[in-house]
């Protein structure tokens, strides 16, 4: 059972998982950040440009179809923000790593 658990503790260390553990809670949280700010920030500005002002259930009527651009946008619009923070995150990460190498 000692042999077991040095080598759980030893899989622990050598894959990071805590580590990554932390970063999927971070990822989360942001998650939750971002979509605050595109709802109740970003969109209400936005708003007014759309006809009748509610975005999310703005649609697009092609007869039978409907499309329902306004809730597809503020997924869009955060799927953007997150992407572009974690590019600056990498960024700073590896940035940091070749000073390092150095």
């Amino acid at each position: 059972m000692a042999k077991l658990i040095k080598e759980f503790k030893e899989f622990l260390k050598g894959y990071k998982v805590l580590t990554l553990a932390v970063a999927f809670i971070m990822g989360v949280a942001i998650t939750a950040l971002v979509k605050s700010l595109v709802d109740n920030i970003v969109m209400p500005i936005i708003t007014p440009f759309i006809p009748g002002g509610a975005w999310k259930e703005s649609a697009i009527h092609l007869g039978p179809i409907v499309m329902k651009i306004g809730a597809f946008a503020g997924e869009l619009l955060n799927f953007i923000i997150i992407a572009f923070v974690v590019f600056l995150i990498a960024k700073m990460i590896m940035k940091e790593e070749k000073v390092g190498k150095k």
